[in-house]
Parts: structure tokens; C-alpha cells; sequence
């Protein structure tokens, strides 16, 4: 007999019994490192975020505070919270392996900065890296029935701010310069992990790995990801449940990739992840766009619309999914 489906509502990703889930993932942490991977510990980079956060907090219940590796990787556009709240976050779970490892001289390696930067400059006129800050971004809304365009902002000394369009070879080269930062901090994380016979825990979340927000080989190139199959609001129901520093739970969550500061609304997801899961969990779940929008305080179209952004998506990022093709 086919089981009731619950009526959509605001509390439908609530986790009833949050200790019975919590305890579920430390037991797969500890088989998947332990048994699948024979590795002896974790190693994960920790930013301040609650991702990392409740991914490092789950790590040192299933391997203990003393198995656990937990790396800061900054550089010159990190913000000093993130270490600060970093080096908070391993003090609460008696997390004593923790290591600084400034990524910069990599970054200045590869080109990073200035390949950006020469990008930013072709479309932004006077554009000065020393004292501008600059961010791309999205600012169509979700419900928009268009696909999502890049703009590339810069925010002058005087807090003066210029925006203008990105075309695309200058978005494709910005987006390509930043992946290395991605990119060079797994490469460090895995020579950590290497050194210790330790397994690299990934912090991406639901949304992140399914609406394609990471980097391939980047932050998506670790050997277990705990949390991945949870919204974000589940993830701070459980930061809050393990005791994640309230500092943590109430920053703004950001991509701390960019000059200037920037959400990780404005930069990808197009509306407040609380709104965003819960219109997800619908579309996924094949709820009436109709039934959705009455929860919501929305138009049916505009949940169409939506649920048409999402499955774009899905299907443009589906490649970063993908194993290597035989």
C-alpha cells in the first residue's frame, strides 16, 4: 500500500529525532574511513563556515579530537574572520592538530590574481586591484523565467560602485582564476592526508552538490562527503544540536573567494537558502508548483519558474558530477 504523502509546509525538513541522525553519520564516517578506505583519521579544512564546522564536528565524534587534522587555508582575499572563528571552532571540539597553511604564493604561481584581475580590467574601466574591491554576481531573481547572467561589481575606495554585464570570456576567465584557489587548497589538504594515512572529509552540502556549486577536483574532490545529502537548514539543525559556536551559526554564509564581501545569494543561489530549500525539496519531491506557492507566499509562476532554474541547473553542472569517462 503506497504511503500518504505529508502536506507541503515550512516545517517539512525539520529532523524529528536529530540525535538519531547525527549518530547515523558518525557511524558511515567511521566505516567508510576506517573499513572502505583503511584510513586512520580525518583531515578537513575549517573556514569559519557552517559547513566545515559541522563537518569537523561530526569528524571528532567518530574518530576522537586526536584523529582529526584540522587545516586553515588563507589567503590574500580570506577574510580575518574566517580564521578567527576557524581556530574558535577546533578549541570547542579539543581539535589540537590544527595547521595554518597560507595559500598565496601558490595562488601568485598559478596567476590567480592576475588573470582575474586582467579580466575584470578589460570590462571595468579603471579598474585598480591595490585599493578596488570587485565580485561577480547575479542579481536576477530566482523567479525570473531567464537564465541567470553575470555581472562583475567594483566598489571603489570612496565607496563609489560600478557593475556592468560580464561577457562571457571574461566571466569564463574570472570563474577559471579563482578555481585555483579551490583547487590549491584540496592539493594541500591532500598532502596532508597523505603524510597522516588520514582520509580528506568534504564540507559540501545538498545544494552544493547538486545544483553544481563547487569546484571540480576543487572543494568536490575529497573522499567523503558527510553532509552531502542535507539542506542547509538541516545543516544548522545539527551545528546546533553538536554545539557549533553560535558565532558560526549566525554568520552570513559567503564565498570568501572575492575581494568584496558576497553572498552566497548573490553569487549563485538567487534567494535566501531557507526559502531555496524548501522550494528544492518540492521540486525534487514533485509537489503542485500550486501547493508550493500557497506555503510560500508566491505566485504559481513564480515556483515554475523556479523549479525550471533548478533543473537548469542541474543539467548545466551535471558534467561536474560526472567520473571520468572509459
Amino acid at each position: 500500500m503506497k504511503a500518504t504523502r505529508k502536506p507541503f509546509s515550512k516545517d517539512i525538513l525539520h529532523i524529528e529525532n536529530i540525535e538519531t541522525v547525527c549518530n547515523e553519520i558518525i557511524a558511515k564516517l567511521k566505516n567508510d574511513v576506517g573499513r572502505k578506505l583503511q584510513r586512520r583519521g580525518a583531515v578537513i579544512g575549517i573556514s569559519g563556515g557552517i559547513d566545515s564546522s559541522v563537518c569537523m564536528a561530526l569528524s571528532a565524534k567518530a574518530f576522537g579530537p586526536k584523529k582529526v587534522t584540522a587545516i586553515m587555508l588563507p589567503e590574500q582575499d580570506s577574510s580575518d574572520d574566517s580564521r578567527l572563528l576557524a581556530e574558535k571552532l577546533a578549541a570547542k571540539f579539543d581539535v589540537t592538530d590544527t595547521l595554518i597553511e597560507d595559500i598565496t604564493k601558490a595562488l601568485e604561481g598559478f596567476g590567480c590574481y592576475k588573470r582575474r584581475d586582467d579580466a575584470i580590467g578589460r570590462v571595468i574601466t579603471n579598474f585598480d586591484p591595490t585599493v578596488d574591491k570587485a565580485k561577480i554576481e547575479i542579481k536576477q531573481d530566482a523567479a525570473s523565467n531567464l537564465p541567470p547572467v553575470f555581472s562583475v561589481t567594483v566598489i571603489k575606495p570612496n565607496g563609489d560602485i560600478v557593475s556592468k554585464l560580464l561577457p562571457v570570456k571574461e566571466y569564463l576567465q574570472i570563474v577559471a582564476s579563482t578555481n585555483f584557489k579551490q583547487r590549491s587548497r584540496m592539493s594541500m589538504l591532500y598532502y596532508h592526508a597523505e603524510r597522516l594515512h588520514y582520509a580528506v572529509i568534504g564540507t559540501p552540502n545538498k545544494h552544493e552538490v547538486e545544483q553544481g556549486f563547487f569546484v571540480k577536483h576543487g572543494d568536490g574532490g575529497a573522499d567523503v562527503m558527510p553532509i552531502g545529502h542535507l539542506y542547509k537548514t538541516q545543516v544548522y539543525q545539527l551545528a546546533s544540536y553538536l554545539g557549533v559556536p553560535q558565532d558560526i551559526i549566525d554568520r552570513t554564509p559567503t564565498t570568501d573567494t572575492y575581494t568584496a564581501e558576497q553572498t552566497q545569494e548573490d553569487f549563485f543561489y538567487q534567494m535566501p537558502f531557507e526559502q531555496m530549500d524548501l522550494i528544492w525539496y518540492g521540486w525534487e519531491n514533485d509537489y503542485p508548483a500550486v501547493e508550493v506557492a500557497n506555503v510560500m507566499n508566491k505566485t504559481t509562476q513564480d515556483i515554475e519558474n523556479i523549479y525550471k532554474n533548478f533543473e537548469r541547473k542541474r543539467k548545466t553542472t551535471e558534467y561536474l558530477r560526472m567520473r571520468p569517462i572509459f
